[in-house]
Formats: structure tokens, sequence, C-alpha cells
């Protein structure tokens, strides 16, 4: 719970502000790339301190760019429509009809909310989807099913990847002052909307920017080890051993894998923080503790393969 602010004294203002100051100097006019999504996004207190945080990066020189997911958002509004979801190894089934859900809760009401919380708390965002200004150029998405015996490829619909960002739209909405909330939702060279995993996006818009630092905001502590320990200040050559020796698997394997895949692209460093704590990305950019995992590099190593 935050201090009320008389209970909070000038010593500890004044000390917390000399703690930040060498990250804030560090970091100005720095681009940073935030995933944001899970509890943090679906509890009003947590939303209104990512937004406070938000606006605090964007006041002290910082340029964060917001990717954003949805996924239970989407699901509430498919079940209320009667609309079943199919799952394929995490993956929804995403057909005509629930494209348009996806489009209708990701482009419009998630999307909206996040901007109107950024500038009811002082900031000043702008939503777009990868579809305006052709963002996002997206490809399908070809999913080898590991459900069967015989692995075999599978038709999850316009679920997609990303091909190509124009960053120029990104810029744009910077230099005029803008937060700039993207929906990960892209266009197809056939036309046709694709729904892309958000983590997948962020990374992507963090390699092409070459941005000091991605952010994946998560609903776990961390890396854990086999002890429950958070596990940081890891270097490629160490996760990639840890990903070999299985310690990252299920639902954190995709996340590390994005996350290396960006600092082996140019990304300074990743984090992986938790989003139940209130102020997350205050902690994790401005202090020397932080919230959770992070990753750099310690060569300029070509990426391998998609980051899926």
């Amino acid at each position: 719970m935050t201090a009320p602010l008389q209970d909070i004294s000038a010593e500890t203002t004044i000390r917390v502000i000399s703690r930040a100051l060498p990250y804030i100097q560090k970091f100005s006019g720095k681009t940073m790339v935030i995933k944001y999504g899970g509890s943090a996004m679906i509890n009003e207190q947590l939303e209104a301190r990512f937004a406070e945080d938000i606006v605090l990066m964007q006041a002290v020189g910082l340029r964060p760019i917001v990717v954003h997911g949805g996924g239970p958002q989407i699901g509430d509004l498919l079940e209320r429509l009667g609309i079943s979801s199919r799952f394929i190894d995490g993956m929804r089934v995403t057909d005509s009809k629930t494209m348009d859900v996806v489009e209708m809760v990701l482009g419009a009401s998630v999307n909206k909310h996040i901007v109107n919380l950024i500038d009811n708390a002082g900031g000043s965002a702008f939503g777009v989807t990868g579809k305006d200004g052709k963002l996002i150029r997206a490809k399908k998405l070809a999913v080898t099913s590991t459900n069967r015996k015989e692995p075999e490829i599978e038709d999850i619909g316009q679920v997609g990847d990303v091909e190509t960002i124009n960053t120029s739209v990104i810029t744009m909405l910077q230099d005029n002052g803008y937060v700039p909330i993207i929906a990960p939702i892209g266009i197809g060279i056939d036309g046709k909307s694709y729904n892309i995993n958000a983590d997948i996006v962020a990374a992507k818009i963090a390699e092409v920017l070459k941005a000091e630092k991605l952010i994946l905001m998560t609903n776990v502590a961390g890396l854990l080890d086999g002890s429950g320990n958070i596990l940081t200040g890891l270097d490629t050559p160490r996760v990639d051993q840890l990903i070999a020796d299985g310690t990252v698997h299920g639902g954190m394997l995709p996340k590390i894998t994005c996350a290396l895949k960006a600092v082996k692209s140019g990304v300074n460093s990743a984090h992986i923080i938790d989003g139940r704590v209130e102020h997350a990305l205050m902690l994790e950019v401005f202090t020397d503790e932080g919230v959770g995992t992070l990753l750099t590099r310690t060569t300029h190593a070509e990426p391998d393969g998609p980051c899926l």
C-alpha cells in the first residue's frame, strides 16, 4: 500500500529522489518498451500505480512505449456472446467471429482504457492498433501441435507473427509528446487482421528500435530456480544454459525466449517483472534492487529463429 503523503518525511523524499537521480540521468531520452497485462491490468489500484509510473517516466525524459494484452477480457466477452474458445498449445484458435471480438476488446475497450488511465494521471497517451498506419505487418502463424502422437501443423486461424514494424508511426507519436499505447493486432498482406501475442510484439518493437530496455510485466515474481529463488543479473550464455537444463519451462519459456532474442538483437537489457507489485516499473527502472529478472547481453550474436 502506498503511504499517505503526510507520512512521508522530507528526509525520505530526498533520499528516494537522490537514489533515482543517476538512473534518470542515464536513461533520459532512451526508449523503453513495456508489455502490460495480467493481474496489473485487472486490479484498479495496480492500474493506477502503473499509469503513475508511465507518467513519471515520460516526465523525466524517458520514452516509454506500451504494448498491451487482454486475454482475460477477450475470454469474458466471448463467453457472454456464447462463442466457445479453443486452445492449441496455449494459443486461442481465432476464426473470423473470434477475431471480431479480439479487435473490439483490444483495439477499443482495453486500448482506450489504458490511454484514459495515463491521461487522467497527468500524462499524454495515444492509442493505436498494429493496423493503423500499417504499424505491424503480420504473417499467419504456423503451429506444430504437440498434443498428438505425431506432431502436425495446426491451423489456428487468424493468429499471426510479426513480419515488419513501421517505426515511423511510433516515433511520430513520441516526437509529438505522446506515449504510444499499442494493441497487438497486425495486418497481413492478404488484408486480414491477425491477433499476435503481446510479448512477441513488444520484443520485436524493442528490437527494431534498439530500445534501452524491454520490460515484460507478468503474474509471477520472475524466473525462479528449483528452490523458488528469483534468478536475476543473467547474461545471454547463462540464459541459454537455463533453457537447456529445463530451469526455464512452461509459461515462462516463451517470455524468456522473447527477452533473450531481444537482447541478442541489440536491446540493452530485458526485464521480467512482477506486475502484482505496486509501482513495479518505477522500482525496476529507478532502483538498484528491481523487482524481477534482469537479462543482459554479453555479445552481439544474431538470434536464432522466432521467439516462440
